[in-house]
């Protein structure tokens, strides 16, 4: 008895136990329901219990696998071609030290983003240039302490806010934030480039 079976993997796989089977990792879609089942559970690989790390695999290992099993069994893989694994044992750092690295990078942040306001303003000396706006408009010379530059303090803080559109745990609309955008663009660079070194490391092995 032969089927279809549909094999989708995702880009990059969090796995938590070492011991891996083809349904932890891939979504699979058959006709045949006793195929279905006998494939779920194919044995894919066993890593190294204590060792967390990233691993690379390629489809095409995959349906070899499958293959040996249900030879009769057309495989149709949607997705990319390479796949990562990504084994995390599960195991929480010390709070104390996530707190550590939170407010240090926490400081960071703020004092980093405090100082390129700083200097953006020094730049374009926005201080004479709201003093020369307020003695314009009003006649009399600006002590520096104005409805200019608390607008302007107000309205950086609120624009930020609104940019983020995030205060806290509170969302201000449904739209993924810029920081969000921004590292799920990291996230995919990053699995671009591990898939690319994998591929060379092999090609260089072949040679």
């Amino acid at each position: 008895m032969s089927g279809i079976l549909y094999l989708q993997i995702d880009d990059n796989i969090l796995i938590r136990q070492p011991h891996i089977c083809l349904q932890d990792i891939a979504r699979l879609s058959c006709s045949e329901p006793e195929i279905l089942h006998r494939v779920r559970v194919i044995p894919v690989t066993t890593l190294d219990p204590v060792k967390p790390g990233r691993y690379v695999m390629s489809v095409m290992d995959l349906v070899d696998l499958i293959q040996k099993k249900e030879p009769e069994l057309k495989i149709v893989p949607i997705g990319q071609p390479d796949f990562i694994l990504t084994y995390d044992t599960g195991k929480q750092p010390n709070p104390l030290w996530r707190f550590l690295k939170v407010t240090v990078v926490c400081l960071i942040s703020f004092f980093g983003g405090a100082f390129s306001i700083m200097t953006f303003n020094n730049d374009v000396d926005i201080g004479t240039l709201f003093s020369q706006i307020y003695t314009q408009v009003t006649g009399h010379v600006s002590s520096g302490f104005t409805i200019l530059e608390f607008s302007y303090s107000v309205g950086l803080g609120v624009g930020i806010l609104f940019f983020f559109n995030h205060f806290g745990k509170k969302k201000l609309t449904c739209d993924p934030t810029p920081m969000q955008v921004q590292m799920r663009l990291y996230e995919d660079n990053v699995n671009t480039a591990i898939r690319e070194d994998a591929g060379r490391s092999h090609t260089r092995h072949d040679q």
